[in-house]
C-alpha cells in the first residue's frame, strides 16, 4: 500500500464519466471503468454514486466475498481530501438536472409480508402432512 498514488479530491472528481470512472471505498480509489459493463447491477448504480464516497452505498448492497474479491486489482490508490465539501455542489447541481440526490430505496410493506406468508403456508403445509 506504500507504492499506492495518493489521490485529491478534485482529481477524484474529474473521473465520473463512463469513460473514465473511479469509485471511492474506505477510503480507497478504485477504478471501474472496464468493470462497468459487467456489473450485474447494470452500470446506472455505479454511475448514481459518481463523485462521491460510495462505501454506504456499496455497504447497504451487500456485497459478496466474491465481488469484494475484484476490488484489489482495480484499486489505483488511497484518497486525500474532504468529500464533503463538494458534496453541496454536486448535490446542487444534481437537483438542477431533475435527479434525487441519495434518494432512499422504496420498500413496501408487500415486500416483507409476502415471503413471510410463504413460509407461513410452508410450514402449515408441512404440520398438515406430519399430522396424516
Amino acid at each position: 500500500m506504500a507504492d499506492m498514488k495518493t489521490i485529491t479530491a478534485e482529481e477524484f472528481k474529474q473521473h465520473n464519466s463512463k469513460d473514465s470512472l473511479w469509485v471511492l471505498l474506505h477510503g480507497k480509489v478504485y477504478d471501474v471503468t472496464k468493470f462497468l459493463d459487467e456489473h450485474p447491477g447494470g452500470d446506472e448504480v455505479i454511475l448514481a454514486e459518481k463523485g462521491t464516497d460510495a462505501t454506504e452505498a456499496f455497504e447497504d448492497v451487500g456485497h459478496s466475498d466474491e465481488a469484494r474479491a475484484l476490488l484489489p486489482d482495480m484499486q489505483i490508490g488511497v484518497f486525500s481530501g474532504d468529500m464533503k465539501a463538494g458534496a453541496s455542489a454536486a448535490a446542487t447541481e444534481a437537483m438542477a438536472a431533475g435527479h434525487h440526490v441519495n434518494k432512499p430505496p422504496q420498500t413496501s410493506v408487500i415486500s416483507y409480508l409476502l415471503p413471510l406468508a410463504f413460509l407461513g403456508a410452508y410450514l402449515a403445509y408441512r404440520f398438515y402432512l406430519s399430522q396424516q
